[in-house]
This record gives structure tokens, C-alpha cells and sequence, in this order.
């Protein structure tokens, strides 16, 4: 499993220097550098924190929970970056929605949430983000 890491410092001035830049309506993604597994990160920071591996402490694996996955997607295939002049920030080229078709989309999922149909409700969200995918959770049969 990988993960994306920074600093809280650094992704503030990330997010300052994109406001800044920002004209509106722009979707910034960060270069976040490359991603990390998290099973060298957890072997780092016991070594970081002067215990040994195995010795002093154990890593267990419990797998994944409901909804987690292996790594992460910072944009779907239809989708690509810009750069700016910032080598850390790009501008996100996404695909266009009528707003009308939206809003509809947005109620029926209200009424569906109201009406604890999570089902219904993640089915509708299927045919409206075909990337979105249920890894490891009891949805996964309507990714089909």
C-alpha cells in the first residue's frame, strides 16, 4: 500500500501559492513527490524512534478496510495536467458537466441518502463517475 506524504508547512505554501495564482475556476494538483509505502514508512519511524524491528516492536498486517485502497489517483484517466509557472503546482484539465444534470444527480442522491437506500445510492454514483470503483467493501458486486 502507497500513500502520498508532505509537510504541513509545505502544503500551506503550496495552497498560498496557488490562491495567489489563481485567476478562478482553476483546479490545482500538488507534485507531491513520489508515494511512499507505508510499510517502509512504518519500519523508518521505529527506526527513527531508536527501537528495533522485530525486537522491540512487531508489524501486523490486518489488511484493508471497507472502502481503502492499495494507492492513490490523483486524476482519472480522462484527465491531465497544465504546468504553471510553479514547477510544484499544475492545473488540472477535468472533464465539463452541465449544471443542470448535476443538480438533478445531486437530488436524487438527497433523496436516496434521506431514504438510507446506500445501495441505490452508490449504484447512482457508479453510473455518474464510471471511475469510481468500491475496493474492499460490500459495494464492489455493482462495479460490474
Amino acid at each position: 500500500m502507497t500513500r502520498y506524504f508532505m509537510t504541513i508547512p509545505e502544503a500551506c505554501q503550496l495552497v498560498l501559492e496557488a490562491g495567489a495564482m489563481g485567476r478562478g475556476g482553476e483546479i490545482y494538483v500538488f507534485d507531491m513527490g513520489k508515494s511512499i509505502k507505508i510499510l517502509n514508512l512504518a519500519k523508518r519511524m521505529i527506526r527513527l524512534s531508536g527501537l528495533e524491528l522485530g525486537k522491540d516492536i512487531q508489524i501486523t498486517f490486518t489488511g484493508l478496510r471497507p472502502g481503502e485502497k492499495l494507492y492513490e489517483e490523483l486524476l482519472n484517466n480522462a484527465e491531465t495536467s497544465l504546468p504553471t509557472h510553479h514547477k510544484k503546482i499544475m492545473i488540472a484539465t477535468v472533464r465539463e458537466y452541465d449544471f443542470e444534470k448535476v443538480k438533478n444527480i445531486v437530488a436524487q442522491l438527497r433523496k436516496l441518502f434521506n431514504q438510507q437506500n446506500n445501495k441505490a445510492l452508490v449504484k447512482l454514483l457508479k453510473q455518474s463517475i464510471p471511475e469510481f470503483k468500491s475496493n474492499n467493501s460490500i459495494f464492489e458486486e455493482l462495479d460490474n
